[in-house]
């Protein structure tokens, strides 16, 4: 049985609104049927495990109704595994799609999702990971490194190598395309990859350090984005940034059957499903399904970022991909993002369980610091040793002038 759990809101009974979702996302319709029989239902009809009643609230998600009070209730659903199987198109349709349109919900979240032993192996799973993203950068007892190409969009092929130059000679282990930049006519992703790829190669050759670069593959044509994909790896890249939103769950298992590359996830468009607290999904439902699908590293802001979400939001998200659905291997990377810079690296260390098995993306927080990039990583780095020895930052800087130099910097939060 696939376990779904909703928050329902309704101003009728919770009751009745989670036994119409679980009859109308099954075998019910709107009026009886002499089909629908006793054994059918007992064959494919999703029926109410729990209902965990909650304190009931004054304004609606959605204003279908305007008089309140509005029920609320986490409620548990089971659905047969024998009516949707391990396809999660099917499973996306019939457990989640669908409920939205219910008539008589005032909000909807979806914040559960427990699958059966049935999916264990049914999906291919990242194909790196966590493990496979320290064997490839070649870090190991610390958070993978990494900054973002700066400007995001403008630059030309030649001039992003230069960039990209700088930062791989600055000590930094992972730079990446930035999500909005994925094959624009000013920077075909052919030219870029054949610019920057051999300053990737020459440095490995010098110091025996392959900086993983990852370029933007997304594609809404799955074969274009496979022959993106197959660019990267002939010009010796090991890792890709796939806008999985925008792509979508085919075009990641397409991509996925013969990828050999690291899997870098950015989840722009997420936001519109969960922003609002009583409608949409929980993060930790979400991810699930990109993560069957391959994703290796995926993104998920971070601790006083420039955006919307919440740090404790965040904490959930990185608790999240860090717990295996089914094996260990089956985590992915997850990617700290959003205006980080050394300053929130004790706060990161304490919050996600004292572990440095993350990536640690920094923009502005490296390529803006005082000294330059290498002094950004530099100051990074001294930053997150300082945080698993428990030294306070403003304490380890007395003795590390590239951590000053950041706390000065950036020390108003506005690394972004």
């Amino acid at each position: 049985m696939i376990e779904l759990t909703y928050l329902i809101e309704t101003p009728g009974s919770v009751e009745k609104m989670a036994a119409k979702i679980a009859s109308d996302q099954s075998t019910g319709t709107f009026v009886a049927l002499a089909a629908e029989t006793d054994e059918l239902k007992a064959r494919a009809a999703a029926r109410v495990l729990s209902i965990e009643t909650l304190e009931p609230v004054e304004r609606p998600s959605w204003p279908e109704s305007e008089d309140g009070p509005f029920n609320r209730a986490l409620v548990t659903i089971g659905f047969p595994f024998d009516a949707v199987g391990t396809d999660l198109s099917a499973l996306m349709t019939i457990a989640i799609g669908g409920t939205f349109a219910i008539k008589g919900l005032t909000g909807l979240r979806v914040v559960g999702m427990k699958l059966p032993e049935e999916f264990r192996g049914a999906y291919p799973g990242p194909l790196y990971g966590v493990e496979g993203s320290r064997r490839l950068t070649g870090v190991e007892g610390r958070p993978i490194i990494g900054t973002i190409v700066k400007p995001a969009l403008g630059l030309l092929p030649h001039e992003t190598a230069e960039l990209v130059g700088e930062l791989i000679s600055s000590g930094v282990d992972f730079v990446k395309d930035d999500e909005k930049l994925m094959s624009p006519r000013y920077s075909p992703l052919e030219e870029r990859v054949k610019a920057i790829m051999p300053r990737v190669l020459d440095h490995e050759q010098k110091t025996g350090k392959k900086v993983m670069v990852a370029f933007n593959i997304s594609h809404v044509d799955p074969d274009q984005m496979m022959r993106n994909h197959d660019i990267v790896l002939a010009h010796g890249g090991n890792a890709a940034v796939v806008n999985i939103a925008s792509v979508g769950m085919g075009g990641m298992a397409f991509l996925r059957k013969r990828n050999q590359l690291c899997i870098h996830a950015h989840r722009n468009g997420w936001d519109v499903l969960t922003r609002h607290p009583g409608i949409g999904f929980d993060f930790a439902v979400w991810q699930q399904f990109w993560r069957l699908l391959g994703v290796d590293q995926f993104q998920i802001n971070g601790i006083k970022i420039k955006y919307w979400e919440p740090d404790e939001s965040f904490v959930r998200s990185f608790e999240a991909i860090t717990t295996p659905i089914f094996e260990p291997a089956d985590r992915a990377l997850p990617v700290v993002c959003s205006g980080q810079w050394g300053g929130q690296a004790p706060e990161t260390y304490q919050r996600t369980g004292r572990t440095v098995d993350l990536l640690y993306l920094c923009g502005g927080g490296i390529v803006s610091h005082p000294g330059g990039p290498a002094a950004g990583v530099v100051a990074v780095q001294q930053a997150w040793e300082a945080a698993v020895t428990d030294i306070p930052l403003e304490e380890f800087a007395k003795s590390h002038p590239e951590l000053k130099q950041s706390l000065e910097k950036f020390g108003d939060g506005k690394a972004a």
